[in-house]
């Protein structure tokens, strides 16, 4: 049962648990008066009476600092407790989410480390970051000869280089793009890129309308996800091991692989099964690399050529026995198309492995969610089957307007339409008043916390084209399910729960969306976690000077008010009439302050 929040508020400061303190009662009293307000007035039928407080006293509390050894702390993917807990090992299951037991949850603000500076803007940041925003010369020093960065004076270069392109992504995605046409005609929008390095080649598809989504694992040193989101390239924290990736089935028009070393057909081929839950049918799954033209490269990668053939062949096996089809294999690349629907899997022999899976786990279920060894099955269609499984999707850039096969019962044409005009207005709104900022340089990793159905990122698109990209975030325990939705329209977003960290490094985004998450999670927050951690959580990953949108309920923002100038945020109130008539939501737009340790000890 969970503990009454007088117990379970504690001060943390420097990372080391701290006594009983006058910033604990504060806190206590902040957090208590939070659930009484709102559990009173969230309930209420009054329209717009509410009673807001403003002078915070008492309930405003300035949090501490974190030591300065976390400034790249990920809660939930923390090295430092693989090795002092009893994590699986097999298939790299301790790089999976572990999150902190509560009485080790830190309550303090994650400081940048020493000489942050604000990053480079996009699109100069594609070729250069600031060395001291992620000091890491891991990367540098072991993959020199393949150009995936090199550190001259105080910023990193990026060459566009990688392990199987060092010519530059540039150059390996043309040779790609000879075999595969569809990755530059507009059918190919979302990509996913599984062991991305630093992420060249989801940033230079960026430059053909592909929207690539790079994963890799928290790493000791190699911090490949961080230089990624520092460059402006969408990217986050996985591994594909035990539990599926925190995507929706039928997700991604295309999913790749350059000498990212998975083992695919080990573990009943559960890894590659994992991948093709997330690949739309007919997508495209590309690996460069071993066991790719062993006959050629075997002594290079210090093997043998019986071992790689061995390897190669098992793939084979198992992308034939998924009804999988060799589309295209030239040099280093091969290409493998996925079944349009159900026929291959229905007319093997019952007894052939891996199985079709059961419905012990839905298709898009993905939070703490076990891979299984299985197929998972496509939608079925009524009648001739005439289109793809689940609908067939229209090419970029129609795709973002179009109705999502996923809607098409709940919605008409006309009513999305008029969605998408509705969430227009708002974002003009948002650039006209609180936020000029968006559509320009200052903004280019952008978050929407309760995505729904993509409306905010669908608008920022449609307005001011590919200036920002944003990571669509959906509650798994939401009311409904819209990932598959938004990947349905072009766009990229993750499950997650927030009364966890979410799979990123501190300071990654320039904005956060905030629209009705505290509202619609607000039986969650009450019972599983703290508000105060929800807000720590997004200062972990905001970076400074970034921007926080609040859009919801009066009563809840009313209370949540006063808490956020502890955060050193500086927020402001919006009038929503020029674009809403309700007169029940409110807007609340937040700074957050650039600080740094050196200068909080001399003042």
């Amino acid at each position: 049962m969970k503990r009454p929040i007088v117990s379970r508020v504690v001060n943390f400061v420097g990372g080391d648990r701290g006594k009983a303190s006058w910033t604990t009662i504060f806190a206590t009293a902040a957090l208590c008066a939070f659930f009484f307000y709102v559990g009173s007035e969230y309930c209420s039928s009054s329209d717009g009476g509410y009673y807001v407080p403003h002078d915070g006293e008492g309930t405003n509390v300035a949090l501490q600092p974190c030591a300065a050894n976390l400034h790249d702390h990920t809660p939930c993917m923390d090295p430092n407790t693989w090795f002092k807990r009893n994590f699986q090992r097999d298939r790299m299951a301790f790089r999976e989410r572990h999150c902190p037991p509560e009485h080790e949850r830190l309550r303090c603000l994650i400081p940048p480390p020493p000489g942050y500076k604000v990053p480079i803007r996009w699109p100069d940041s594609l070729l250069e970051c600031w060395y001291k925003n992620v000091p890491y010369d891991w990367i540098g020093n072991v993959k020199k000869n393949q150009n995936w960065l090199r550190k001259e004076g105080e910023k990193f270069h990026f060459p566009g280089g990688g392990t199987m392109f060092p010519k530059g992504a540039d150059e390996y995605i043309d040779r790609l793009e000879k075999i595969l046409p569809a990755l530059g005609d507009g059918s190919i929008r979302t990509v996913l890129d599984t062991g991305c390095g630093v992420a060249s080649f989801g940033g230079y598809l960026l430059q053909r309308k592909v929207l690539t989504l790079s994963l890799a694992p928290r790493d000791v040193h190699a911090a490949q996800v961080q230089f990624a989101l520092e460059r402006g390239i969408p990217a986050i924290l996985g591994v594909i091991g035990t539990q599926r990736m925190p995507f929706p089935a039928r997700a991604f028009d295309m999913a790749h692989c350059a000498r990212c070393l998975i083992p695919w057909a080990a573990y009943g081929g559960a890894m590659l099964l994992e991948v093709d839950r997330v690949l739309r049918p007919g997508g495209f799954w590309v690996l460069s690399g071993p066991p790719i033209n062993y006959e050629h490269m075997w002594r290079s990668w210090n093997s043998t050529f019986e071992d790689e053939k061995r390897v190669e062949d098992g793939l084979r096996s198992l992308l034939d026995r998924m009804g999988y089809k060799l589309y295209q294999k030239e040099g280093d690349f091969a290409v493998w198309r996925k079944p349009l629907d159900n026929k291959e899997h229905k007319a093997r022999d019952p007894d052939t492995l891996p199985a079709v899976c059961d419905d012990a786990y839905g298709a898009d279920e993905a939070w703490y969610t076990p891979m299984r060894p299985c197929i998972t099955p496509l939608p079925e269609e009524k009648g001739l089957m005439t289109k793809p499984a689940g609908g067939e999707l229209k090419d970029w850039p129609e795709r973002v307007k179009a109705v999502p096969p996923r809607l098409e019962e709940e919605m008409t044409p006309a009513d999305f339409e008029n969605h998408n005009e509705e969430w227009r207005k708002r974002v003009a709104f948002y650039k006209d008043g609180p936020v000029p900022e968006l559509g320009t340089n200052r903004i280019r990793n952008v978050m929407d916390m309760n995505a729904q159905y993509g409306g905010f990122a669908a608008a920022l698109e449609t307005l001011y084209g590919a200036s920002a990209w944003v990571m669509n975030v959906v509650p798994p325990s939401g009311t409904k399910n819209t990932l598959g939705a938004i990947f349905e329209r072009g766009l990229i977003g993750a499950y997650h729960d927030w009364c966890e960290a979410f799979d990123t490094y501190p300071r990654t985004y320039d904005v956060l969306h905030v629209s009705e998450l505290f509202s619609e999670q607000y039986q969650k927050f009450h019972s599983k976690c703290d508000v105060i951690d929800v807000l720590i959580e997004m200062d972990r990953v905001l970076r400074p000077s970034g921007i926080v949108i609040f859009h919801d309920k009066k009563p809840i923002l009313s209370a949540i008010e006063p808490l956020l100038p502890g955060l050193k945020w500086d927020c402001k109130r919006h009038s929503v009439h020029d674009y809403q008539a309700s007169k029940s939501s409110m807007l609340v737009v937040c700074r957050k302050e650039f600080w740094a340790l050196d200068v909080l000890r001399k003042t």
